[in-house]
């Protein structure tokens, strides 16, 4: 049982990242040391960028879950 939360906690944390990493840079941060803060905002976020927040919240509280059931099994394996 442990073995399978630490492989879904590994699935997870890479799926984390990805998206993460997908999103696109609200200026302010180091996207704008990348040429992110030069690009110009049309407007309020497409439906794949709100898609791609629900997702990545949807993951996120799936990882975190995740962290929890795995810390449980392993206190009372002990």
């Amino acid at each position: 049982m442990v073995l399978g939360f630490s492989i879904a906690l590994i699935v997870f944390s890479l799926l984390l990242m990805l998206l993460v990493l997908m999103h696109k840079g609200k200026g302010g941060g180091l996207s704008d040391m990348f040429g992110g803060g030069m690009q110009s905002s049309v407007g309020g976020s497409s439906v794949a960028e709100r898609n791609l927040d629900r997702i990545t919240i949807v993951i996120g509280l799936l990882w975190f879950a995740c962290i929890i059931v795995l810390g449980i099994v392993m206190k009372s394996n002990s």
